[in-house]
């Protein structure tokens, strides 16, 4: 009886024993004991971050999935290239605006409109100065052809007007789709860095299987970055447009404006002269 209670009590502690290291080598504590310093690295391979490292716009660039950084240079290059045309376009416009300004300044004083034009004929125009040689010229060669009527005159000086105010209006609002067209698509292009980088960010975090908000915070704000840029290149490009687009629209004006002026001048002069020979 001794023995059997002898030999059970033996089978007891070796079952034990088995049952302490199945436990000891089961994967799961092996998880569950990580030290910090496996969860640090499993974070740093994962988002490419060390934990509690401060994050810079450019390690979130240089971290960044090969499609994120291609998303975010496009982006980066279309707001340069939205800023070299505003630049481009507040100059030209300001400088027309005063090459109007100037030339009205004159034509309203009283000059000889042949003297004017004889001045302004050899040297490139803009604006209304423009306008007034490209109808002046038309005027002349009518008269000095010598034709027998005038009642075609004013329409041909109409439609040079009307052809001339549409060159002046065009090369003011050349390259301006572009502003419209970052604008509208630059949100969209961010976006679709970000998601692109959000999805990598999680397979990165599912194969370390770390979901520590130090882990997981960096490579979100990485891809919300593409986000950014892309507001950053479409809200300039957006207000830029909307003003840019009033200042032509502005511009335009005051062409018909004095188009639609010079042409009752010629108007009246026509009269006269037709006047003129009839008396004659």
């Amino acid at each position: 009886m001794a023995s059997r209670g002898i030999g059970f009590a033996e089978h007891w502690a070796f079952a034990q024993r088995k049952a302490i290291a199945f436990h000891s080598n089961s994967p799961a504590d092996e998880d569950d004991e990580m030290n910090p310093a496996d969860i640090a690295a499993t974070g740093v391979a994962a988002t490419g971050f060390a934990p509690g490292s401060e994050v810079s716009l450019l390690s979130m660039f240089l971290s960044a999935h090969i499609v994120v950084k291609l998303v975010m240079l496009g982006l980066l290059g279309a707001s340069v290239w939205c800023w070299a045309i505003i630049i481009n376009k507040a100059i030209l416009l300001r400088r027309t605006q005063r090459a109007m300004a100037q030339f009205e300044e004159v034509f309203w004083s009283g000059a000889s409109l042949d003297e004017l034009y004889a001045t302004l004929s050899s040297r490139p125009t803009t604006g209304t100065a423009s306008l007034f040689v490209a109808a002046m010229r038309e005027w002349r060669r009518s008269v000095q052809g010598g034709v027998s009527s005038f009642m075609g005159l004013q329409a041909r000086i109409e439609k040079v007007l009307d052809v001339s105010i549409s060159r002046e209006v065009e090369k003011l609002e050349s390259n301006l789709l572009v502003l419209a067209t970052v604008a509208s698509a630059s949100p969209f292009i961010g976006l679709f860095g970000t998601v692109w980088g959000i999805m990598t960010s999680f397979r990165s975090i599912a194969a370390s299987r770390n979901t520590s908000l130090a882990v997981v915070a960096p490579g979100i704000a990485e891809a919300l970055f593409a986000t950014a840029i892309g507001l950053f290149a479409a809200i300039p490009a957006l207000i830029a447009y909307n003003k840019l687009q009033g200042d032509v629209a502005k511009k335009q004006a005051q062409l018909e404006g004095f188009a639609d002026e010079f042409s009752s001048i010629l108007s009246r002069q026509i009269d006269q002269r037709t006047a003129h020979d009839q008396a004659a």
